[in-house]
Parts: structure tokens; sequence; C-alpha cells
């Protein structure tokens, strides 16, 4: 039995209802937390994104309302340092890219059954 996982969701997200249907299939044991009512800290996504080896721009949420009202792309794209891009994302856990797995090497960003099976499962 693998040790549990950080599930990061928004309940209400169709994606990662289907992610925590896979998690529950496969027997992957998890700590639940929702997204926006307890969202990550700006200390927790640096050491996520360093964890994932991702490009910094996979952990924003690109096709949420808030990310286009705040016109995250064009401060991005601006060269947005990494620390106000955390800051940025600790702000409002609606603008983080869902759903979070965080492991204890590894961090899945959205929901890729061949990753997921890989990391987790693998």
């Amino acid at each position: 039995m693998m040790a549990s996982v950080l599930f990061l969701e928004y309940p209400k997200c169709s994606t990662c209802k289907k992610a925590k249907a896979w998690l529950d299939a496969h027997g992957v044991a998890y700590a639940d937390r929702h997204i926006v009512e307890d969202n990550p800290t700006a200390d927790e996504l640096a050491a996520w994104h360093a964890a994932s080896g991702l490009p910094l721009w996979r952990f924003f949420n690109t096709s949420g309302m808030v990310y286009r009202e705040r016109n995250v792309k064009a401060l991005l794209d601006a060269g947005m340092g990494d620390e106000e891009a955390y800051a940025l994302l600790a702000e409002d856990g609606m603008l983080v890219k869902r759903p979070l797995v965080v492991g204890e090497d590894f961090v899945l960003v959205g929901f890729k059954e061949a990753e997921w099976e890989q990391a987790l499962l693998g």
C-alpha cells in the first residue's frame, strides 16, 4: 500500500470529480483539501513547483474566469517572477490548476490518466 497523497480539488469541478473517482477506483489513499476554502500558500506552491519539474504556468487555471478577469496571461508574458506568481496563486484558489496531487516526491497538475497511473500505481 502506497503512502497517502494530498488531493487538492474544487468539488464542483467535473475533472476533479473524475480524478477523485479514479483515485477511489484504484485504492489510492488521499487527504482531501478544498482548493478555495483552504487555498495553497506561496511556500507550498514554491515547493510543489520545484517538485513537479513543470513550467510555472502549468500551475495556473488558464481556463478559469479569475485568470481571464485578472489578465494573468499578460502578467506571465511580461515576465512575472516566480515569487510574484506564487503570491498571486496563493491569493485565490480559483487561479490554481486543479486537481493537484502532492506525493512524497512528485506533484501532478491536472488529471491525465497515464501520468497518474505512472506516478500513483507504477
